[in-house]
Formats: C-alpha cells, structure tokens, sequence
C-alpha cells in the first residue's frame, strides 16, 4: 500500500500522545497563524478555514483559534515565523518534502539536516523532488462506516477525483478547490472521516522493507517530533503491516 493515508491514520491514532506534549496544538496554533497572513475570514482564505477545521478536530478551544488568527492579520503581537521548505531523500532513495515554520531559520537548517543524516537520509537541492508531488484533498473513510456506491456519488457529485480501495478504508482524492465541498457532503451524510486534509501525493511510490523500511519510519518520527516541522511528505511504499508494527 502506498504510505500516505496509512501513515496519516497512524500519526491520528498516536496522536493522544503528541497533544500531551502540547505538538499538535503548537502546530495548528502557528498553521492557523501563518494561513490567516492571507486575511482574516476563512471563508475567502480556503487555508485558512483548513487550519480552523483542523483545530476544531483536534478540540482546541475557540479562544485559541481567535488569537492565533488576531497574531496573523496582526491585531495581536506574536512571533514573526518564516516558512521554508525542505527537500530529500531518505533510506532507500524515498524523495520527502519537509515544511516547517520557523522563527529561527539558522537552527531549523542544522536540525533538519542533523534528523536526515542521523536516520539514513540527506538534504537534496531545491526543486529535487517537488516535482515528484501535487497538492490533493485526502479524505479517508473506514469501510465500516460507508457504503462503496454511496460514497462514490457523493464524491463525484461534488467534483472529487476518485475513490480507491486501500483495503479497510476507502480513500478518496480531490483537487484543492474541490476539497470542502466534498468534505462537507461527507459530513452532512453524517460519515465519519478517519482522515481528512489537504496534502501532497506523490506521482510514484519506492518500496521499502525489512531494515530500511525500519529506519525510513525513524526518520519520519524524527522530523514530526521536531517543534518546527508542520508536515512530512514522502512517496514510501511499504507493507501495511510492518507499517503499524514499526510505528507502534
């Protein structure tokens, strides 16, 4: 199976774990802050209203999110972050796009590279991979909880892409500018989504196993565990079950 929704199902289900730390909420708090530089209405910010539905899944309190998007249309002082984007290939030769947010650009440089080389990986030049990804909405949707033929109409009704197998989950493919709406037509159907986000999908996947498939789900915890990295991209393909086990 290809790694995307599997590993996003997987980061959700250990995700009790990151929001005692306080991660998932430091990341969302500086998403929504960073989206809301586009203005302040999440109805003409489509990031915008992706990093406010993203909170509300997470329970963040409302508070919380009426100051992250006060400190980015600048009603409220905040940190000045700077967002840069890395670059790489991990064990195995896996191509990975790393987004951070970062106050401090020198230190984010030196820890990402350090969490690459450390995990059997190295830090490509600008435009060595990106080309390999495209920006999607990814819906997932556990076949527990929706009929095939229902589903499928919904997201073609509603200008999704495509829906696939992912064995048991249904996962779904949208365009950006497709994306709420298909999510909202879910929703209103009153079916439970397992994941849902905007996010990059990459064209062609590189199978990993035994040792470097190991090592390359290191790597992938090294850099979310990192307090400036927003999200991890990667084109791995790997065993579902070896999946869970190493990232249990």
């Amino acid at each position: 199976m290809s790694g995307h929704s599997k590993w996003a199902t997987i980061k959700h289900k250990k995700g009790a774990l990151d929001a005692k730390r306080g991660k998932i909420f430091t990341r969302l708090i500086k998403e929504i802050t960073m989206a809301a530089r586009g203005g302040g209405d999440p109805d003409g910010n489509p990031r915008l209203r992706t990093a406010i539905l993203a909170a509300k899944a997470e329970n963040m309190p409302q508070d919380n999110i009426k100051r992250a998007i006060q400190r980015g249309t600048g009603e409220l002082p905040g940190a000045l972050y700077e967002e840069i984007t890395f670059e790489g290939y991990g064990p195995g030769g896996v191509a990975l796009l790393v987004e951070t947010s970062t106050d401090n650009r020198n230190r984010t440089v030196s820890e990402v590279r350090h969490a690459f080389s450390k995990n059997g990986g190295n830090l490509g030049s600008e435009g060595s991979v990106r080309f390999m990804f495209s920006k999607k909405g990814l819906i997932a949707v556990a076949k527990e909880n929706a009929d095939e033929e229902k589903l499928m109409n919904l997201v073609l009704e509603n200008g999704g892409d495509d829906l696939t197998d992912q064995g048991d989950t249904w996962e779904i493919l949208t365009d950006p500018g497709a994306y709420h709406a298909v999510l909202d037509a879910i929703r209103a159907a009153k079916i439970e989504t397992s994941v849902a986000e905007i996010t990059m999908i990459a064209s062609t996947y590189t199978k990993l196993e035994g040792p470097a498939a190991n090592q390359m789900v290191r790597l992938l915890e090294a850099l979310e565990d990192h307090d400036d990295v927003q999200n991890v991209y990667s084109n791995f393909d790997m065993d579902a079950k070896q999946l869970e086990e190493v990232a249990g």
